[in-house]
């Protein structure tokens, strides 16, 4: 048997971790190259010209042009934390390093921090991964498939209609050959009809995207968008997995569904959907890249924006 390239990979090691970023110093200053990698910039002008200052334990800079004063975390989603920062790295570490997804109480139990610190730390970087996945387009060969998360609550309506079910659609890039994935989008939507496949349509798929799904009504309008799409008799199971222009998706989406049931044996689908299938995307675009997850990852998480936990919770799976 071949070994797998992406298993096999070398990754960050945790002794390799603790030599880049296992003091307080040491996460200040990765984090400071995550957000200026070219020297600092005023948020408020973009001048770079500054000068440092401590008040108590804090270190601000103010820009000599504007004198507008910011710290390192201010206007990050990092704002107002009382974790110490190298907590944070090791979480994102352990967030991306690990083979399957880490729950929030598996990570509470790495850190040494209570349940509700971890849940805002799991969900904050998911925010971050979400905001990095939204723009994503595939172009070239598309395979798109629809699918479910939930449906295991007792009672409601059994079917498509049910509301213990969200509905995803969830679609691989791969190579000319049909048999190297690439990249890969998966998103909730609000149904599938056809104005969730037109808006979905229009933000994920470039203008060369060729498409390749099954019989779904809903999927025409793909062809109405301009795109050459390919619809394809497939039988469910595991014989789904072996047409050639369905096999990739078919595969990504059983690896997603049994990761999410696996970590965390349930989760709020109808609010949360968007950012634990946004963190399967995530690390599924930068399987190759493990090494470099975490200084990524960090950069995401400067540039996303304020996320208090009353936000958090009131996520949405949908925008508008």
């Amino acid at each position: 048997m071949s070994i797998n390239l992406v298993q096999f990979q070398q990754g960050l090691s945790m002794v390799e971790f603790m030599q880049q970023y296992g003091t307080e110093a040491k996460a200040y200053r990765a984090l400071y190259r995550a957000r200026w990698p070219h020297g600092f910039r005023c948020p408020a002008c973009d001048d770079r010209r500054r000068s440092r200052f401590r008040r108590g334990r804090q270190v601000y800079y103010q820009c000599r042009a504007c004198r507008h004063q910011t710290t390192l975390l201010s206007g990050t989603i990092f704002e107002a934390t009382k974790l110490p920062l190298r907590t944070w790295l090791l979480a994102i570490h352990l967030l991306t390093a690990t083979k399957t997804n880490m729950a929030a109480l598996e990570l509470k139990r790495h850190l040494g921090v209570d349940y509700k610190a971890a849940w805002r730390i799991k969900h904050k970087v998911m925010q971050a991964m979400a905001a990095r996945e939204a723009p994503r387009q595939l172009s070239g060969f598309v395979q798109i498939d629809d699918a479910y998360l939930g449906g295991e609550r007792n009672g409601g309506k059994p079917g498509r209609g049910s509301e213990n079910k969200q509905a995803f659609l969830i679609a691989v890039e791969t190579d000319a050959t049909l048999e190297h994935p690439l990249h890969a989008v998966i998103e909730p939507v609000r149904s599938f009809g056809d104005d969730s496949t037109k808006d979905w349509c229009a933000r994920h798929l470039a203008p060369d995207a060729e498409v390749f799904s099954d019989g779904l009504f809903c999927f025409r309008r793909f062809a109405d968008a301009g795109h050459a799409h390919t619809v394809l008799e497939t039988e469910g199971g595991r014989a789904a997995c072996e047409v050639k222009g369905a096999r990739w998706v078919n595969v990504l989406l059983g690896n997603v569904k049994r990761a999410i049931s696996g970590s965390y044996h349930a989760i709020r689908q109808g609010k949360y959907a968007r950012l634990y299938l946004a963190e399967a995307a995530y690390r599924f675009n930068r399987r190759f890249r493990l090494r470099e997850m975490l200084p990524r990852l960090a950069r995401a998480m400067m540039l996303c924006k304020p996320h208090p936990e009353p936000t958090l919770r009131m996520a949405s799976n949908f925008h508008g």
